[in-house]
């Protein structure tokens, strides 16, 4: 049996190639949307691609199942209740497909969504017990899928739901089985998943805090608790998977004069400038929003809607990961590139603007809040909330960063604010954004709540 894991940078996706040595078929599950990764591996290792399975609808990436089965010639399987408008054979609990000596069962698992599955993974000439289980986005590391995450649906009917599926179907199997999740560390499927690629039935039973619900009821209450905010842009990824995702755009983006940036900039285009924060501090185009290329799939909610036509700003070869990028989350309008970057900006006599970000070490903060003499200080803890309830500064203020467009008038204006995450990069991008909105004295917290704490300095738990 060939088995195969592929990790997606950025995102926190797997997905899986499972072919037969013998016959030469294999299957994909969970394609990314840039496909010719997998038909690269099949090449290399000889097998044909016969099928594509998806475990549910994601919300999070655009899947390339489409793109994958039309260019291989593969048929696609997902659970019936998934309701795609696109060709595919449905799958149901006790399904089995069967690949030469691979033979994948499917277990109904709703709860993440209605039409979650997971797909145990046996070897018929290594014997009859199975090799592994691929859990999508029912079970992951350290955690569960969030059932919070279909719109109409009522969180809680999810999160019971979640709870007998992992109950009646995954922890009745050996705890020496490997588990092989959908999503890992940087997920936002999950909170705080652990870092790993795999892990076994046993050792989720006994670590997984989620599992550790001695009812029901209670499981209900705590997987509902310090969920992270649902992206913007998952009710329209959702949706493009539910159609099919046309197939992905192999063309450069447009090289563009400043000039003619800003006249598109003047038509509705939205300019997001990928270079590091404190890069577009010293200056950057007016108006233009600042998202690096390694932060794009994690910060997709203060990018505009995905129909809004984008530029962007860059390094030439950041602006091609940055297609790539925007085009796994369902941003596939990007118009092109400015030429040239802030240099050209400027020598064109374009308007710019600078922000006046400063750091601040720990032991300064912690010396003014000592001596009573902060002035008004208020500290801004910008992380998700399970992070805030793991420990925070004392007497912070708690906005997540996703959040903190919608409540930013929630932050006193009068008083000076000091912005911190776990490690540094949210909270300079949450200064810039109070900075933009005309906050003077904004301050971030050079190295977080790491370098907090590694300073031996008191942190509140909760």
């Amino acid at each position: 049996m060939f088995f195969y894991q592929m990790a997606l940078d950025g995102l926190g996706c797997f997905s899986y190639m499972i072919g037969s040595r013998k016959t030469g078929a294999c299957a994909v599950v969970d394609p990314q949307r840039d496909v010719d990764c997998y038909l690269k591996i099949a090449a290399a290792e000889g097998l044909t691609i016969t099928h594509v399975i998806e475990t549910h609808v994601h919300a999070d990436h655009v899947s390339g199942c489409c793109e994958l089965a039309a260019r291989t010639g593969a048929t696609i399987y997902i659970h019936a209740a998934a309701g795609v408008s696109y060709p595919h054979v449905p799958l149901h609990d006790g399904s089995r497909l069967v690949i030469g000596e691979c033979v994948l069962d499917v277990l109904h698992t709703p709860g993440h969504t209605r039409d979650s599955i997971c797909l145990l993974v046996s070897d018929r000439g290594s014997g009859p017990f199975p090799q592994c289980v691929l859990t999508g986005d029912t079970l992951l590391l350290g955690d569960v899928g969030r059932p919070d995450l279909v719109p109409g649906e009522s969180a809680e009917a999810m999160a019971g739901l979640l709870y007998d599926s992992l109950h009646a179907k995954l922890l009745t199997l050996p705890d020496e089985l490997p588990v092989f999740p959908g999503h890992g560390a940087g997920s936002l499927c999950g909170r705080g998943l652990r870092r790993g690629s795999s892990s076994t039935i046993g050792a989720e039973r006994r670590s997984n805090e989620a599992l550790q619900a001695p009812s029901r009821e209670v499981f209900v209450a705590r997987v509902l608790q310090n969920q992270p905010q649902r992206p913007a842009n998952y009710t329209c990824i959702k949706g493009l998977n539910a159609q099919g995702a046309p197939a992905l755009s192999r063309e450069r983006p447009r090289a563009l004069a400043p000039q003619e940036a800003m006249r598109l900039i003047e038509q509705g285009h939205v300019l997001v400038d990928l270079r590091d924060p404190a890069e577009y501090a010293r200056g950057h185009a007016r108006g233009a929003l600042n998202i690096p290329v390694g932060q794009l799939a994690g910060r997709a909610g203060q990018l505009p809607q995905p129909d809004m036509p984008l530029l962007l700003m860059g390094e030439e070869p950041d602006v091609g990961r940055a297609v790539l990028a925007l085009a796994r989350i369902g941003y596939d309008r990007v118009a092109g590139f400015v030429e040239g970057g802030i240099a050209a900006w400027r020598a064109a006599g374009l308007p710019t603007a600078r922000l006046g970000l400063r750091n601040v070490v720990p032991h300064t903060i912690a010396r003014l809040l000592g001596e009573g003499c902060s002035g008004g200080l208020l500290l801004l803890d910008v992380r998700e909330p399970w992070e805030w309830m793991q420990g925070h500064l004392p007497g912070a203020m708690h906005i997540p960063l996703g959040d903190l467009e919608r409540r930013a008038g929630e932050v006193d204006l009068t008083r000076p604010v000091v912005v911190y995450c776990k490690g540094g990069v949210r909270s300079q991008q949450a200064a810039m954004f109070l900075a933009q909105r005309g906050h003077e004295a904004v301050y971030n917290l050079a190295g977080g709540l790491e370098a907090w704490r590694a300073a031996g300095l008191p942190i509140v738990a909760r």
